[in-house]
């Protein structure tokens, strides 16, 4: 069976066990390491993956054949991205100064995106200016060197962005929380609809069980995985983004999916979705 996901610790951690043959009964899995971009782009190509980690916000462009999985992905709360800024560029901490200015993302089909997006089109009036998409990894050199004003950042850089000598303008995550009173869906375990999806979920779950009940089995794998991560930033990575919405979304996690998506296609940054294809 094929599967995709990010070399990210969440990810690696997540699926340590059944990468190892540590599942009864699970097929072997030939797997993909891939930054969610690039598991994004799978997902709409012919002949993606069996399983594959995308963002909750490509979900409009890949229902008709595959299906949002009820456990194995990234939705919770106190994790969002965030909005940076520096003192180079003057803008600091007020949204409005954001007004036609240049915005580093790591992508323009990520959950971070979207969140952003409506953000922006509360606090920003007349809304941000160039939207400039980067690797990951550059964005907050960028911001702090000034080449663009703000920078919209996911994952680890909640640990390391003081690192930079950066500003936190703004908490996506605490904004849509306090906004929806829902949890943040970040990223997708998808399947094909021609799988047998109920055995699917119940090895991603067997999956994270192993894992949190042997944390210490998966390190080495999910350092490897990480190289330019210390094992305490990797460790708080996993804490933040593993929890027990990893193993089972429930209604919670299918209404906070609901709520970005239509929002998302009020404001037609998404397609309208047929929110019962999501399972």
């Amino acid at each position: 069976m094929k599967i995709a996901f990010s070399p990210c610790p969440n990810d690696t951690f997540i699926f340590h066990a059944w990468v190892h043959g540590l599942i009864p009964g699970a097929p072997e899995l030939e797997v993909t390491y891939a930054d969610i971009d690039i598991t994004n782009s799978l997902a709409v190509g012919s002949g993606g993956p069996d399983i594959i980690k995308i963002s909750y916000a490509a979900l409009p462009w890949v229902l008709s054949e595959y299906v949002l999985l009820p456990c194995g992905g990234a939705l919770g709360r106190g994790c969002g991205p965030l909005v940076l800024t520096s003192d180079r560029t003057g803008i600091i901490d007020d949204p409005n100064l954001l007004a036609g200015k240049r915005v580093a993302v790591p992508s323009e089909r990520s959950t971070a995106y979207l969140l952003f997006r409506l953000w922006a089109a509360q606090k920003v009036p007349g809304g941000v200016g160039e939207i400039v998409v980067l690797p990951f990894h550059e964005i907050m050199p960028a911001v702090r060197e000034g080449s663009v004003d703000a920078g919209l950042v996911i994952h680890e850089a909640r640990f390391t962005y003081h690192m930079y000598k950066l500003t936190l303008m703004a908490d996506l995550g605490s904004w849509w929380e306090e906004d929806t009173g829902l949890p943040i869906p970040l990223g997708a375990i998808i399947a094909r609809r021609s799988l047998d999806l109920p055995a699917v979920a119940g090895w991603i779950r067997a999956s994270v069980r192993y894992a949190w009940a042997h944390p210490e089995a998966s390190r080495d794998y999910v350092l490897s995985h990480a190289q330019e991560m210390s094992p305490e930033v990797a460790q708080a990575h996993i804490k933040l983004y593993v929890n027990r919405f990893s193993e089972d979304l429930g209604e919670t996690g299918y209404k906070a999916a609901a709520a970005l998506l239509n929002r998302a296609s009020e404001e037609g940054l998404v397609p309208k979705v047929d929110l019962g294809r999501l399972r």
